[in-house]
Order: structure tokens, then sequence, then C-alpha cells
């Protein structure tokens, strides 16, 4: 079966090999649009992947004002068959369960399609998230290719799901290809180079775990810090020094979620960290029973943007003179208008409106500390002059935490968090 398994692919490949080498031999220098109508009509698998690599090609080799021009177009020309949509919804009567399924798929664009058909190719499935990376920065300036995108989204989130998901420890083992790239990717506290990195992840009071794809097995989706400590921390700098005095594992009472970084820009969207969080606590559990409280320490990446625009409705306006000011508001200041921040700053749908206070909410953690001049960074000043929060998972709460935001917005939020806030 091996055997047989090994030649089929072998001969698979060698044809596919031929037919590429023969459009490239009769000059099919087709427009990525070209390629893309092609691959839309084609019968023949062989052929298709062919098409859908040269369009791949042809797309990653493009400008960036090229590419946007090739999203236009895929969002103006690859809509919905209006006559088979048509057609679907007249043949509806109400309880007619297999005429609304052909009205589900009548109503779907041709964009999905096209996006079904590039992903056949071996290793699309990254090159598919390049391409939104290049969507989302497309959009900025271009509005109009939301549906395009949501496209994207929708597939990404079938594709992505977490029965997919493999997770991972990373540690001084890990293949240096990888940890290069958790090098990179890192978004929250900058990793300096690999005596850094050696700490983080191969210290004995420190772990690192990363979600997976099996199309993209060797770069990670998404990853976590732990610190293993004796009590809730209130600051970074202990925690990603150079010279620290590490602990027994098996003496620590708790893990610090204190760096979760996305690492796929083209996944925007496409949520994987309340998963991580989840099973991050099982494994850790499953290996250190002893672990009593799970907390994060984190940032507050929206505090300083949303004080300096001037919220007329929790901002008074001695507050926006400190604010203002040459020096800013003092770490207690800066604490106390975090406190009122999170617990009252809201988006227009109801939700918190810090993005790292949304997540973390929406998982069912409680807003349990704020502390003044927590990361003195550059990155931490210019963000939320040096505040950083602790989120605690309390495995009795999280349930009621959870549903209380989820329904009715409700931020889970300890009583000195509140009385700081009303400060």
């Amino acid at each position: 079966m091996a055997e047989r398994k090994f030649l089929n692919e072998l001969l698979s490949r060698m044809t596919l090999a031929g037919r590429r080498r023969r459009a490239r031999e009769e000059g099919s220098e087709k427009s990525v649009m070209a390629l893309f109508d092609r691959l839309l009509g084609e019968e023949g698998e062989a052929s298709g992947l062919v098409t859908a690599m040269q369009a791949l090609e042809q797309f990653e080799a493009a400008s960036g004002a090229e590419k946007l021009g090739v999203f236009s177009e895929i969002a103006g020309r690859y809509g919905v068959d209006d006559e088979a949509l048509s057609a679907a919804i007249n043949g509806w009567t109400p309880g007619d369960t297999e005429a609304a399924r052909r009205i589900h798929f009548a109503a779907e664009p041709q964009s999905q399609d096209l996006i079904r058909r590039l992903n056949r190719v071996p290793g699309a499935t990254a090159r598919l998230v390049k391409m939104r990376a290049d969507l989302l920065a497309a959009m900025r300036d271009t509005p109009g290719l939301k549906g395009l995108d949501q496209d994207f989204q929708h597939l990404f989130s079938s594709w992505f799901s977490r029965g997919f998901l493999e997770i991972r420890r990373i540690d001084w083992e890990t293949p240096a290809a990888i940890l290069e790239k958790i090098i990179t990717y890192e978004a929250v506290h900058e990793i300096t180079g690999w005596d850094d990195l050696r700490q983080r992840v191969a210290d004995p009071d420190r772990r690192l775990f990363a979600f997976f794809h099996p199309a993209m097995p060797a770069d990670p989706l998404i990853f976590v810090e732990v610190a293993l400590l004796a009590g809730i921390p209130d600051a970074i700098g202990p925690i990603i020094a150079s010279e620290r005095e590490t602990i027994d594992p098996n003496d620590a009472s708790v893990a610090v979620f204190y760096s979760i970084s996305n690492c796929q820009k083209g996944l925007r969207g496409i949520s994987f960290g309340n998963f991580l969080i989840k099973q991050v606590v099982a494994e850790l559990q499953r290996e250190l029973p002893g672990l009593q409280t799970f907390a994060t320490l984190s940032p507050v990446p929206g505090l300083r943007k949303w004080a300096e625009a001037g919220d007329v409705d929790l901002l008074s306006e001695a507050d926006q003179a400190v604010i203002a000011s040459d020096d800013g508001p003092t770490p207690e200041i800066a604490a106390r208008l975090a406190a009122r921040y999170l617990t009252r700053a809201r988006r227009s749908q109801g939700t918190a409106h810090d993005p790292v206070a949304h997540f973390h909410l929406g998982n069912g953690a409680e807003l349990h500390r704020v502390h003044a001049g927590a990361d003195l960074s550059e990155n931490g000043q210019n963000n939320a002059w040096g505040v950083m929060v602790n989120y605690l998972y309390d495995g009795d709460k999280i349930e009621n935490n959870h549903h209380a935001y989820a329904t009715d917005h409700k931020i889970a939020a300890a009583a000195g968090v509140k009385v700081l806030a009303g400060k």
C-alpha cells in the first residue's frame, strides 16, 4: 500500500510538473485575472493546479497598487449569480429545507469558490493567509473590499477551527527556524536576542506554548508566554529581566500569562486566544497540580490614545489638562485613568473599548488589579504611561463572568478596581 501510494504521488507530481512546464513554454503569461477566470472554468484537476500555481505566483510578484487592482476586480467580478439565486428563492416554500439549502449555496459568491480552488495547491493555505494580509492593507483606503474580506474570514474560520489546531510547547529543543519566528512575532515584550529567548523557553519556571495548523506546521499562529511565580506580579521588569532568580516550578502557586502574540496578520479576526489559554491551563494543571491561580500581567494598549482623544463623558477638564500637559499624568493618576477607562469606556456595540480587556473579559476573566509604573519600556510609556493590569481567571467564576459580559456587556472587576475607577 505504501509503495502504491508513493508511486501514485510521484506520477501525479510528474504529470503536474510536465503540464506546468508546457504552460510556460507556450508563453502563457496571462494576467492574474485571466488566470482566475480560467481557474474557475477548469474541469481537469491537474490543469487547475497548474493554473492556480501560476495565478498565485503572478499575484505575489505584483506591486501593492497592482494587488489593490486585483482585489477590486475580484470583488466586482466574482459576486453572486443573481439568476441562480432568484430561481432558488422562487423555488422555496416554508418548511422546504432542501430548497433553503439551495438558496444558501446559490447565495455564495464566486470569490469563495476562487479561494477554495487556489487552496488546492500544496502549501497554498499559508500563501492565502499572506494574500489576506495584503487585502487588509488595501482595505485601509478601499472600504469597498469589505465583502471580499468577509469571504476570506468565512473560509478561514472553517479551515482554522479548533479541531485542526495543534498545541506545542516551545523549548530550547524546538527547531531554530521556529525559534527565530518566535523572536520576530513577539508583539508585547520584545525578545532582544537568543539569550533572552533562551530564558523565556528554557528556564525551569518559564513556559511558552503555541498553536500550529497542519497546513502551516513550521509557522505558529499564536503563542503565549507563561511565568511560574509565588504570587501575582505587579510589574513586567522582574519577569523578563536578564538577571533574576528562578524558582522550582513545583514551588509555584501562580501561572501568569504575560505575553500573548498573534503571529499571522492575515488571520486577524480569527479567534485562537481563548482556546489557547484554556488549553494551556489544562496542560499546566496536568504538569503542576500545585498551581492554584491563573492570571495575566497585561498591557493597556488603548489607554493613552483614548485619553488624549478627550472623552468628555469620562474625563473632567482637570483630567484633560493633566493629560495634555508636558509631563503628562503621574503614575498614580495614570492608574486611576486606566481603571476608569477599563471599566467604563465602551465601543459602539457596548463592549470594552480596550482590545486586550475585551479579549480577557470575553473569556470570563475578572479585572483584578491595576498597577502604576509596571512597564517602564518605551512601548509601555507610549501606550499607557506604564500602566499594566492583572486579569484573574477564577475557575468558579469564569462561566458567569463570560455570560454576563456576552449578554449584558457587564465587566467583572474587583472591588479595589471599582474604587480606583471612581476617584
